[in-house]
């Protein structure tokens, strides 16, 4: 993997591949770059694709004091290395933290948001003391507890659904990216759209939602498009919270070079 030093001195590693204008792919929770496996086929041929692992995922590195805003000094970093200005593509917690991006003024040609899980009046919220909680279960070293607590608490999942992720192959994935999951957390912030703040982006956006996907999860796409003075939303096929890479490939190429 190729490496870049982000502004506090994190190393960020990422992979590329293809030619063409740049687009930068920003995973969500428990995803490393690989996440990404599947969809840069498609995008190769057509774009120089950037998929990097955020700090503390993967071959990156780390610093003991975490902040968003480092998070996105490192997507900038990785930039930088695309020519300095680049699309970029998010997914769940990394749409959310592409936005902050933008939203904070990194050099961003054009946005493209896969189900940013925000909040919306009329769908649950975590509980209140959720990132403490977080916190202390993985202080304790008790990292599927920590994972288990995630998945229930904040993305919903009733016991039937987090009793098969545990008997899946990427349970243990999971439990060792645990660490990074309040990361997520802070990078969600309280869970609402930040309408106020997104009404002065100009940039092009398109959000992206599963046909079948949750409900909280499509009101959530639908309000983030609203925000967005620039922004449409676009319903593709998939499944829950993830578009086929088949679909999704030629839809971010004709996105990314138009």
């Amino acid at each position: 993997m190729h490496k870049v030093v982000s502004r506090d001195g994190t190393t960020i590693a990422y992979e590329k591949a293809g030619e063409g204008p740049p687009v930068v792919l920003l995973g969500g929770g428990f995803r490393d770059h690989t996440a990404f496996d599947t969809l840069i086929p498609y995008l190769a041929p057509h774009c120089t694709v950037y998929a990097y692992d955020r700090r503390g995922r993967g071959q990156s590195g780390d610093s003991p004091d975490y902040t968003v805003e480092k998070e996105i000094e490192d997507l900038q970093a990785v930039i930088d290395e695309a020519g300095g200005r680049a699309a970029v593509f998010g997914g769940s917690s990394g749409a959310i933290l592409a936005l902050e991006a933008a939203l904070a003024g990194a050099r961003i040609s054009r946005l493209a948001l896969l189900e940013p899980p925000y909040r919306v009046p009329g769908f649950r919220t975590p509980p209140a003391g959720f990132a403490e909680r977080l916190d202390a279960l993985l202080a304790e070293g008790r990292r599927g507890e920590a994972v288990e607590y995630f998945l229930g608490e904040h993305v919903g999942f009733p016991p039937e659904w987090i009793k098969e992720w545990k008997d899946s192959p990427l349970w243990p994935s999971n439990e060792a990216l645990a660490h990074t999951l309040p990361y997520d957390t802070a990078v969600m912030g309280d869970g609402r759209v930040p309408v106020e703040r997104m009404a002065g982006l100009r940039m092009e956006t398109l959000v992206i939602n599963s046909d079948h996907t949750g409900d909280w999860l499509l009101a959530a796409a639908e309000a983030t498009a609203a925000a967005l003075p620039n922004g449409r939303r676009l319903e593709l096929p998939g499944v829950w919270h993830r578009v086929l890479p088949e679909v999704l490939g030629p839809v971010l190429v004709a996105f990314v070079t138009a």
